[in-house]
Parts: structure tokens; C-alpha cells; sequence
């Protein structure tokens, strides 16, 4: 999985026929170049106007479906199929589109593996969100928790997945997770992220900042409901303008933690599992336990990896895949009706060629 906080890509092993998961084995990261995030950041920028053989984006392609197959080797265990998310450069669910690169038959040619591919087209084409996907991997995962429980993922994107007591599974994204802040800290200070919450926990959240970000039309929307990375860029840049690094931090932290409270949900949960890179933001992880009435806690908390979570979700697709088996409904994606999806690349198909230059 390389997700839209453009950090890397992670790895894990997993053990399932779709339906159940029996056991997960070893999990990685390997960090993207700095050069090679670099780039990937630009595509977000450049997407909507790029051809898709475009020399630039196929050259970012290749160099970040080799960092998947070195991904794959550090795992070091054999595989039946690999899920290959892929990176999302646009995501524009309204037009019916949404857009993954990644060379699939590259992938499985270096790995000699089969790889599924192309999760979220069969969902947007048929008038669906394409996302979040990672609700039925939550819900086989927390088969056992007491419910209701609502479980948060916050990377570039936050998203929730809502499980009811009586089997009910209700998912969007809610707004912004790191990708803002991340761009606002890399901006202002050089790092490519605000490690451990550290600089907004120096500043103050300008209140009337961040009622502006909140009064953005999508917060109105009701579930099911989308995100692209960039949805909220040209505001964000009106709200900060002006604000001390310090001062900014806070404001787009509470303004991640903002968007996930004002999710609607059906009822008040019980406990609030959190995944993803945000777990590891002290201020996030603070204001959110301020903004629930029960427990918030990262996932290790249940025996979770919270790093390896969206990659094992990948592999538990890839096989529901092959299997023909939903992976997505009405109640997650607002798809019409439960929606296979995924492509299968073999091992022997030739891989795309190489751009010019």
C-alpha cells in the first residue's frame, strides 16, 4: 500500500479466503527517496492536466513499482497473490473517475507472483465513492470487539469505519488526515512531517481559521462520501495564510480532528480504534480523546498493527478478488449494490514500456 501521505510503501503478509482472517505474518516499510516523494507530490499537482503516456508520469510509475517489488522481497515470504493498491494521483469520484498508477504486470514480472490490481474503477464506474475500501478488512478484523466501535485511519486522508452491533457497517472519509499538515510543515520549517505533534502542540488553534475550513460544503454531505488529497489545498491556504508555523500546526490538526467528530455516524460508539500515521501525533491522538465520551486508542491497543493495517487490507482484497466476492456496498462506497472488483495481472504479461529519455 502507498497511500496520500506519499511516505513509503508498506508491506505485510497475510493469511485469509476473504471472508475470515486466519493469520498475518511479517510487515514492512520501505521509505520512498526523497527525490522519487518529491515527484509524486508534483503528480497530485499535474494530474488533471496529464496524458496517461505522459513520459514523466511513466517514469514516476516504473521507479515506484520497482520500490513495490523491493517492498514485496523484504517480506520475505512466498505469496499466492499480491493486492497492488497502487498510488492514487486523482480522485474525482463525481466526474466517475479516479486514477491509480502503477505498472501491475511490472510487478508481478519482478516478483513472479500474481498481482490484483485496479481496486476502485469497477466501484466509481458503476456511480460509487470508490472509497474507503478498508471497511469489510475492519470488519472481518474486529469480528470478535465489542460494538458499536469506530475505527480511524488517519494518513494523508482521514476516513472512518462505523460497526454496529447488529452487523451494520456505515464508512467515508471525513476530511483531511496528515496531507495538509504534512505540506504546511514541509513548507515552513523543511521536515516532512510534524513528528510526534510536536509543533502544534507549541501553538494555538486560531478558532476562526478553522471555523472557515469547516464551513467547506463536504462537511454538510451526508455518508457515503470521498476525498482527493487536494480537496481542501486552496482553502487551507486562505485559512493559514499568515499564521505562524506553530500556529498553523494546531489549527490543521484540530481541523483533521474537527472533521472526524462532525462525522455522522448511527450511534455513539463504544470505543474508537486509530490507525495510520496520525496515531502518532500526540496532539491529534489528545484532541481526539477530548472530542469522543469513550476510550480512544490506537489500534495496538487490541494487538493491531496500525502500520501495516491498509496493506493487509490490500492482500484480504486481492483474494476476495480472485473470488469474486464484494468489495465494497452501498453502505461504504454508496455503490447501488455490493460491487466485485480488481484485475489480475500473470507473471508472464509483458510489462509497459519503458518512457523515452
Amino acid at each position: 500500500m502507498s497511500g496520500t501521505s506519499l511516505d513509503g510503501v508498506d508491506a505485510a503478509w497475510i493469511e485469509t479466503d476473504g471472508e475470515t482472517i486466519t493469520g498475518t505474518g511479517m510487515a514492512t516499510t520501505l521509505h520512498y527517496q526523497e527525490t522519487l516523494r518529491a515527484d509524486l507530490r508534483l503528480l497530485l499537482d499535474l494530474a488533471p492536466e496529464l496524458a496517461p503516456d505522459d513520459p514523466f508520469l511513466l517514469d514516476v510509475e516504473r521507479r515506484l513499482t520497482e520500490d513495490h517489488a523491493i517492498a514485496c522481497a523484504m517480506i520475505g515470504q512466498g505469496a499466492d497473490v499480491i493486492g497492488f493498491h497502487g498510488q492514487t494521483i486523482l480522485h474525482a469520484p463525481e466526474k466517475n473517475f479516479t486514477w491509480q498508477i502503477g505498472d501491475a504486470a511490472l510487478l508481478a514480472a519482478r516478483t513472479r507472483c500474481q498481482v490484483v490490481y485496479d481496486f476502485r474503477s469497477a466501484d466509481v464506474a458503476a456511480g460509487g465513492q470508490g472509497a474507503p475500501l478498508v471497511p469489510l478488512f475492519h470488519a472481518a478484523l474486529a469480528q470478535d470487539l465489542p460494538k458499536p466501535l469506530l475505527i480511524v485511519n488517519i494518513g494523508g486522508v482521514a476516513n472512518i469505519t462505523f460497526l454496529g452491533p447488529g452487523g451494520e457497517i456505515v464508512a467515508c472519509d471525513t476530511g483531511p488526515g496528515n496531507g495538509p499538515l504534512d505540506d504546511f510543515v514541509f513548507r515552513h520549517t523543511g521536515q516532512a512531517f510534524d513528528r510526534d505533534g510536536a509543533l502544534a502542540a507549541q501553538g494555538l488553534v486560531r478558532q476562526d481559521h478553522l471555523a472557515m475550513l469547516m464551513a467547506h460544503p463536504y462537511f454538510s454531505l451526508p455518508p457515503p462520501k470521498s476525498l482527493d488529497r487536494l480537496t481542501f489545498s486552496s482553502l487551507i491556504a486562505q485559512a493559514t495564510a499568515g499564521l505562524s508555523p506553530k500556529d498553523g500546526a494546531a489549527t490543521l490538526a484540530a481541523f483533521t480532528v474537527a472533521g472526524i467528530a462532525a462525522a455522522p455516524i448511527p450511534e455513539p460508539p463504544r470505543r474508537v480504534l486509530v490507525s495510520g500515521g496520525g496515531r502518532k501525533n500526540f496532539e491529534i491522538m489528545a484532541r481526539l480523546q477530548k472530542a469522543f465520551a469513550c476510550p480512544v486508542d490506537a489500534v495496538e491497543a487490541v494487538g493491531w498493527d496500525g502500520d501495516a493495517l491498509e496493506a493487509q487490507c490490500f492482500g484480504f482484497l486481492a483474494v476476495r478478488s480472485l473470488r469474486g466476492l464484494p468489495l465494497s456496498l452501498p453502505t461504504t462506497t454508496g455503490v447501488p449494490s455490493p460491487m466485485p472488483g480488481g484485475r489480475l495481472a500473470h507473471p508472464g504479461e509483458p510489462p509497459r514500456p519503458a518512457p523515452p529519455g
